[in-house]
């Protein structure tokens, strides 16, 4: 074979290998996302494979802990959190490649499974009622200390002077999700969660709800960031995530989107 057909040969060949490498190197991304958006993401991940043929690695849990696991090196290369403040304290801490963008702003719940002495409504009436007639045992909410909407459901009770009533009865979840779990499960009379968990079968035969007013709470203002370590596929599911498709998944569960009134 001629010198300069082996060259040839030899860099096709070095090229298809250094291809085939960073095709290995860029596997499934690992994305941290705040758990009300559980349901939400789940459809929003399927259908960023069914346009773009590619995979993430999601993570679902409370934003306070996915903040102390980044700052300590969890290789995270996308974090959606339920409150923008945690995307604030990275960036600031400059672990982010900026502030990142507000994908939308979630609400909660008073849930009660049936049978329950709470009967949810707005106010909150039903449960001041059960509370007052000693019937509430174990009452549902994710930990204020590092759940963004467990903070939301303390900021709401207060606001209706029921937390001292209620603290001794409250059963903590490590996050929204698990309190939800808790309140859908029986175990507790009812709780607090995100509105955007509600939109399954299973709440709708294991109980209801009522929307909390949202002046009752601070705005949950949740924002997207990509990290400093941030690959293709993560960069490309941060665009996906502000395009039309996903921020119609976002609408149908509850949220309300930057610049639109829903």
């Amino acid at each position: 074979m001629p010198a300069l057909s082996r060259r040839s040969l030899l860099i096709a060949s070095t090229a298809a290998m250094a291809g085939a490498s960073a095709r290995a190197a860029e596997a499934p991304p690992a994305i941290a996302a705040a758990s009300d958006l559980q349901h939400a993401f789940d459809r929003v991940i399927a259908a960023f494979r069914s346009r773009n043929g590619l995979e993430a690695r999601v993570v679902y849990g409370s934003s306070g802990n996915f903040t102390r696991q980044i700052q300590q090196g969890a290789p995270f290369q996308m974090f959606l959190s339920a409150d923008e403040g945690f995307v604030f304290q990275l960036a600031d801490a400059g672990m982010t490649v900026d502030r990142g963008t507000l994908y939308g702003e979630g609400r909660i719940v008073l849930f009660a499974p049936t049978g329950s002495p709470i009967k949810p409504d707005a106010g909150l009436t039903g449960l001041r009622s059960a509370v007052a007639a000693g019937a509430v045992q174990r009452f549902a909410i994710a930990n204020p200390e590092h759940a963004p909407y467990g903070r939301a459901a303390e900021q709401a009770l207060k606001s209706q002077g029921l937390w001292d009533a209620l603290r001794p009865s409250l059963v903590l979840g490590e996050n929204v999700s698990q309190a939800a779990q808790f309140a859908l499960s029986g175990s507790a009379q009812g709780g607090i969660f995100a509105y955007s968990l509600t939109f399954s079968d299973e709440v709708a035969k294991r109980g209801s709800f009522a929307l909390i007013p949202s002046d009752w709470h601070a705005a949950l203002r949740q924002r997207m960031v990509l990290l400093k370590n941030a690959g293709t596929t993560a960069r490309a599911l941060y665009d996906f995530m502000q395009g039309p498709e996903a921020r119609a998944i976002l609408r149908q569960y509850g949220f309300s989107l930057p610049n639109e009134t829903v």
